[in-house]
């Protein structure tokens, strides 16, 4: 069998309004990849590939991690949120007016953008279809796969192996947690998640504090 590992980038800069300022690790993003490097290394097994996406934050993370000569794939990119969020805005007024509205803000911005009543420069059917596409090629029969990418990007993986629409997506995408780990398993019988969100580095009372969703 192979597997699949996906890991959501390090805090980013949680206090952006628009995607360019969005895309770069806080300090504590550093530190938290630099720990789930070295718990890898401590405790995993090595991978056969590791890609991470184009974005500033996910470069980073994966570069922290260790695997500074990692390769890219734009389609683990990360849906332009701010973007959509902005059209949102014009469409009916609405606005996120905190990360915890996130829960149903989210599965409205992907409802009005699969209907066509938003879009970016990505339509959500080509979101849907690259992170297919990249799953698929990331699918590889008795190697290891590390994909370092985003919270958006996970949701749609695991909801694509599990069956799930938008608002059951939104609630996978909710509480994913920066550095968070994710494991597909590639069995013959098609694609299982065997890991939700773990995080092992920070699974101890001193790191709490660096436990973050956003």
């Amino acid at each position: 069998m192979g597997e699949i590992t996906l890991v959501r980038h390090g805090q980013a800069n949680s206090a952006a309004t628009t995607e360019a300022d969005y895309d770069r690790l806080s300090d504590l993003g550093h530190a938290q990849a630099t720990l789930l490097g070295e718990w890898m290394r401590d405790h995993d097994r090595p991978f056969d590939l590791v890609l991470s996406g184009t974005l500033r934050r996910q470069r980073e993370t994966v570069s922290r991690m260790g695997y500074a000569d990692a390769a890219t794939d734009a389609r683990l990119n990360e849906i332009a949120y701010y973007d959509l969020t902005h059209e949102m805005t014009a469409l009916n007024g609405t606005e996120r007016t905190s990360p915890e509205d996130f829960v149903t803000h989210f599965p409205a911005t992907l409802t009005a953008w699969r209907q066509g009543q938003i879009g970016s420069a990505e339509t959500y059917d080509t979101f849907r279809s690259r992170v297919a596409e990249v799953m698929a090629m990331a699918a590889q029969p008795g190697r290891r796969v590390l994909c370092v990418t985003s919270g958006g990007i996970i949701a749609q993986a695991i909801s694509d192996v599990l069956g799930l629409d938008i608002p059951q997506m939104a609630r996978i995408a909710l509480p994913i947690m920066n550095t968070s780990v994710h494991r597909i398993q590639i069995a013959d019988h098609g694609p299982l998640l065997t890991c939700y969100n773990g995080a092992p580095h920070l699974d101890t009372a001193a790191r709490a504090d660096q436990r973050t969703y956003y």
